[in-house]
């Protein structure tokens, strides 16, 4: 019984069949739960902000300042994404303001640490690089080691999410 695995369709046929067959014999769950096995403690915009601002300040202290980070409940369906960094620029007298928010998917509350850790490194990165390029995705590395492990982790999560329930 194969299943579409879009959250790992940029994966090897590999990993896909790994993950296909571990669906198939519901084993995600019990991976997951022995890889993270429980979850964070920051579950509002005050705790998120200041869980992110540790973060940028260790790692991106001349980077661009943030004016608002929070939970958004709105992004994972209208945007299909997880988190968001935007960036607006707006005309104030002869100068040129910026300012820089990040909004993360509210589906972060009840999460392991790793995935709020690795969604945060994500959009921080942003403020140095916009595309995902070769820069972008070293800098996400600089400031968490096993960045692409917990993004693989995380996606995994979301198939289990979408194919049979949480588990959080």
């Amino acid at each position: 019984m194969s299943i579409s695995l879009k959250y790992l369709s940029a994966y090897s046929p590999t990993v896909q069949n790994q993950v296909q067959q571990m669906l198939d014999k519901k084993t995600l769950e019990k991976y997951l739960l022995n890889k993270y096995p429980s979850v964070h403690e920051v579950t509002n915009d005050k705790s998120l902000r200041c869980y992110v601002m540790d973060i940028k300040n260790q790692y991106l202290k001349k980077s661009s300042p943030l004016s608002q980070i929070k939970f958004d409940d709105k992004i994972h369906v209208i945007n299909n994404a997880l988190g968001l960094h935007t960036y607006v620029s707006r005309v104030q007298g002869n100068k040129l303001k910026s300012k820089n928010e990040i909004r993360i998917g509210s589906l972060f509350k009840k999460t392991p640490e790793p995935f709020l850790s690795m969604i945060t490194v994500h959009e921080l990165a942003h403020l140095k690089e916009k595309d995902h390029n070769k820069a972008f995705y070293k800098l996400c590395q600089y400031m968490m080691s096993d960045y692409h492990q917990v993004e693989l982790d995380l996606r995994i999560y979301l198939t289990q999410i979408e194919q049979l329930g949480d588990i959080y």
